[in-house]
C-alpha cells in the first residue's frame, strides 16, 4: 500500500486515518469495476490468496474469495472441519504447510483474539495476513465496508477525501462481544463521525478508552428510545449468544422489548436515517421480521455488495503492481 503501514491488514488503528481513507478512495474504483458486465481485471494475476476460517462465516469468506477472483488471483480455501487441525496439527504447522504451496496472502478468522498477529510473525516476508475477524477484538474490513457504505449513502462515493463529519451513529446491541463494534468505531471516528454505543450495561465492554481514532469521546447509553430521533445512522449488531459464557441478559424477550427495532420503535427513526446490519441478522431479536423492508434508508444488502469492492481494494493495495486496468 502507498500509505506506510506494512504488508498486513490486522486492525484499523494500525493503518491510521490516512490508510483508511486511502482504502475507501480506492474502493470507488472497484465499485465501478463490479458494475461492469464482466467484473474482472487482471490486477492480481499470478497471485494466490488462501482463506483460513477457524470459525463459521458466509459473508466475509465468500466476499474475500469473490474479491480475489475478480482481481484474477488464484484462490485456495481451507476447511478446518476436514483439515489436519482436527487431527491435532497446530495452527503454526498448518500455516507453514500451506505457505510452502506458494501463497501470497492468508485471510484468517479465528475465535481467539490476536491469532492473526501471531500468524504474521510466522509467515515469510513476502506473505500478507488479512484479519477476517479475531475473537471479540477486530474485524477491519467490516469497519471499512460499513464506513464506505455510509459515505456512499451520503455522497454517492467516498471520493478523494472521504468524510462522515456531522454524522451521528448509534451502534446498538451486543457491543461487548462484537469485533465489528470496535472496528466500526475506529472507522467512523477516523472519518469524523460521532458514535454512541447503545445497549444493556451487561453487554458493554469494561472500557472504550482508545477506541476512537480522532480522540473524540465514544458515548454510552442504555436508553435507545431517547436517542433514536437524533441518530443519522442506526447500526444494529447481533446478540452473540455463542460468545456469552453466562446469562448477561434476563431473556431474549426482555432484550427485544427494550432494544429491538420493532414497528413502534421505527416511528422514532428519522425518515432519512440510514439503517445498517453486518449480518447474520437475527430477525425477531435485534430487528422485527419485516420492519426493514419498507424503510428507504436500509442498506443491509448494499453492505454485502460493497464488501466485495472494499476487499478488492485491500487485496490490490497489499498485493497489486499499481495497475488496475
Amino acid at each position: 500500500m502507498s500509505a506506510d503501514f506494512g504488508r498486513h491488514l490486522l486492525a484499523l488503528n494500525e493503518i491510521g486515518v490516512d490508510g483508511i481513507k486511502e482504502i475507501l478512495s480506492m474502493t470507488d474504483r472497484f465499485v465501478e469495476i463490479n458494475e461492469r458486465p464482466i467484473p474482472k481485471v487482471p490486477a492480481l494475476r499470478g497471485k494466490t490468496v488462501c482463506t483460513m476460517f477457524f470459525e463459521d462465516s458466509t459473508r466475509t469468506k465468500l466476499s474475500f474469495e469473490a474479491a480475489a477472483k475478480r482481481l484474477s488471483a488464484d484462490t485456495m480455501s481451507m476447511s478446518v472441519s476436514s483439515s489436519s487441525v482436527k487431527k491435532g496439527e497446530s495452527v503454526r504447522d498448518t500455516i507453514e504447510t500451506i505457505q510452502a504451496m506458494g501463497i501470497d496472502a492468508f485471510v484468517v478468522r479465528h475465535k481467539s483474539s490476536g491469532v492473526p498477529w501471531q500468524i504474521a510473525n510466522w509467515v515469510d516476508d513476502h506473505v500478507s495476513i488479512l484479519n477476517g475477524g479475531d475473537g471479540w477484538h477486530s474485524h477491519p474490513t467490516q469497519g471499512l465496508l460499513d464506513s464506505y457504505t455510509l459515505c456512499q449513502a451520503r455522497d454517492g462515493e467516498a471520493g478523494e477525501n472521504p468524510s462522515l463529519d456531522g454524522v451521528h451513529v448509534g451502534l446498538i446491541g451486543d457491543i461487548k462481544h462484537s469485533r465489528v463494534a470496535r472496528s466500526d468505531v475506529e472507522a467512523f471516528t477516523a472519518l469524523g463521525a460521532k458514535v454512541t454505543l447503545i445497549g444493556p450495561p451487561t453487554l458493554m465492554p469494561p472500557s472504550v478508552v482508545g477506541w476512537s481514532m480522532d480522540g473524540s469521546t465514544v458515548d454510552i447509553s442504555h436508553d435507545l428510545d431517547s436517542l433514536l430521533p437524533e441518530l443519522d445512522v442506526v447500526a444494529l449488531l447481533r446478540i452473540q449468544r455463542e460468545r456469552m459464557g453466562q446469562a448477561l441478559i434476563p431473556s431474549i424477550g426482555e432484550y427485544v422489548e427494550t432494544f429491538g427495532l420493532n414497528r413502534n420503535r421505527m416511528s422514532l427513526v428519522r425518515p432519512d436515517a440510514i439503517i445498517t446490519h453486518p449480518g447474520p441478522m437475527n430477525r425477531g431479536v435485534e430487528v422485527s421480521v419485516d420492519v426493514l423492508d419498507g424503510h428507504p434508508g436500509t442498506v443491509v444488502l448494499r453492505q454485502v455488495t460493497n464488501g466485495v469492492a472494499v476487499r478488492m481494494a485491500v487485496l490490490f493495495l497489499l498485493l497489486g503492481s499499481g495497475v488496475v486496468s
